[in-house]
């Protein structure tokens, strides 16, 4: 984003506009973390700002500053779809390509506005008037961050902007942990704290709410968990009636991928959720070092995201999947190797 667009931004926000603020589907800490600081900031400027989800989140995500002024779209199609075309600006973050908003899409793409992106995803879409895209960054939180500071607006940072862009940062760094966590993160991290984010606390509500039933349905994953040495692959399988036996809830299963990524020797792991709802297979990729798992989920399983961490689905069986996958892992042998 050149200067001449951050002008035309200011501009813009000059005077009391509509505002939407959007994240993609099946929203996670960053998606929701980034949406919320920037409604706090925008909001703080006196525009009318709301966040809309396409759908419900996780149980561990629902106590961030202004969580309860969350519009979801299932749950709201009317009041939804009316705010969105009453919009003067519509930002969308952390994705970069309509389809990421589920049923939200054709209501986006049919929807005449200034649209602005944020997001660190690999190739962004054109669909914005204004696109702030950096694969460098850590996440959308981060980017948040230096939005408003492009914006000359650092100093309109309060406690709860500065807690909601660090539960994103943690959240989308594997609690600072992942390559993307650079010294600039860190700073700005120390500046979040510096500025009201209670760094302790925010961990303890992010990472320490565990249910009875999820630390069982943790189990099944562990003993449905799989080792390929040949490949250094790992993989997991969660089938639906797993899921119905132990009380799922959105967002049980999170970070559950990195349970096989954390054995010795493995580069490549993946976890594959049957829905059978939407009729798919749900998959999570991580991987260690040179292997890209956002190229694997764009050639294989219709996904994509980031170098060490993506998505995908399928619309096979959870057994022909995994079969899929299986076959597939010959062809990257040596990169997984190397």
């Amino acid at each position: 984003m050149n200067t001449t667009e951050i002008k035309e931004i200011k501009e813009l926000l000059n005077t009391p506009k509509k505002i939407v603020i959007i994240p993609h589907k099946n929203p996670d800490g960053d998606a929701i973390g980034s949406t919320l600081a920037l409604h706090h900031y925008l909001s703080g400027l006196g525009h009318h700002s709301v966040v809309i989800t396409p759908n419900n989140y996780p149980t561990f995500l629902k106590w961030i500053p202004g969580e309860d002024t969350v519009l979801t779209y299932d749950n709201d199609r009317e009041t939804v779809v009316s705010k969105i075309k009453e919009a003067d600006i519509i930002f969308t973050l952390d994705f970069n390509h309509l389809s990421r908003s589920g049923h939200l899409e054709t209501v986006l793409a049919t929807t005449d506005t200034t649209f602005i992106m944020i997001d660190h995803h690999q190739q962004p879409d054109t669909y914005a008037t204004f696109t702030y895209s950096d694969t460098g960054m850590s996440s959308t939180c981060q980017m948040v961050y230096h939005f408003i500071d492009k914006l000359g607006d650092l100093d309109k940072i309060n406690a709860d902007i500065a807690t909601c862009i660090y539960v994103g940062i943690m959240t989308d760094t594997g609690s600072f942990r992942f390559r993307s966590t650079t010294s600039n993160t860190h700073r700005v991290l120390a500046d979040l704290i510096d500025r009201g984010a209670d760094n302790t606390a925010i961990h303890e509500k992010i990472y320490d709410t565990n249910t009875y039933s999820r630390l069982q349905l943790q189990g099944v994953a562990l003993k449905n968990l799989k080792i390929l040495p040949e490949y250094n692959a790992a993989y997991i399988t969660i089938s639906q009636k797993e899921l119905d036996d132990h009380n799922f809830k959105k967002g049980d299963t999170e970070g559950f991928v990195n349970m096989g990524l954390s054995l010795e020797g493995i580069k490549f792991a993946a976890i594959f959720i049957e829905n059978k709802n939407e009729k798919i297979i749900k998959i999570s990729l991580r991987s260690k070092g040179d292997f890209s798992v956002n190229e694997f989920s764009r050639n294989h399983f219709e996904g994509g995201g980031h170098h060490n961490a993506a998505g995908g689905k399928s619309d096979l069986s959870l057994k022909e999947t995994v079969e899929k996958f299986i076959s597939i892992l010959p062809d990257y042998k040596n990169a997984l190797h190397s």
